[in-house]
C-alpha cells in the first residue's frame, strides 16, 4: 500500500464527491476526473477499480 495511491484515492474520491450532483457538463466531467484519479490509486494499491455506478453503495 504506497502512500501516493492512498492519497490519489482520498481525492479522487472528494472530487467525485463534490461534483456528482451537478448538472453541468462541468461538473459532470470534474466528478468523471475525480472517479477516474480514484481508481488509479485504487490500482496502485493492488485493488480493483470501482466499477458500480456512483451512489448505489453497491460494492
Amino acid at each position: 500500500m504506497s502512500v501516493e495511491g492512498k492519497i490519489k484515492e482520498a481525492a479522487g474520491f472528494a472530487k467525485e464527491e463534490l461534483n456528482e450532483h451537478g448538472k453541468s457538463p462541468e461538473a459532470k466531467k470534474k466528478a468523471q476526473e475525480g472517479r477516474d484519479l480514484r481508481n488509479e490509486g485504487r490500482v496502485e494499491d493492488g485493488k480493483a477499480p470501482k466499477t458500480t455506478k456512483p451512489g448505489t453503495g453497491a460494492k
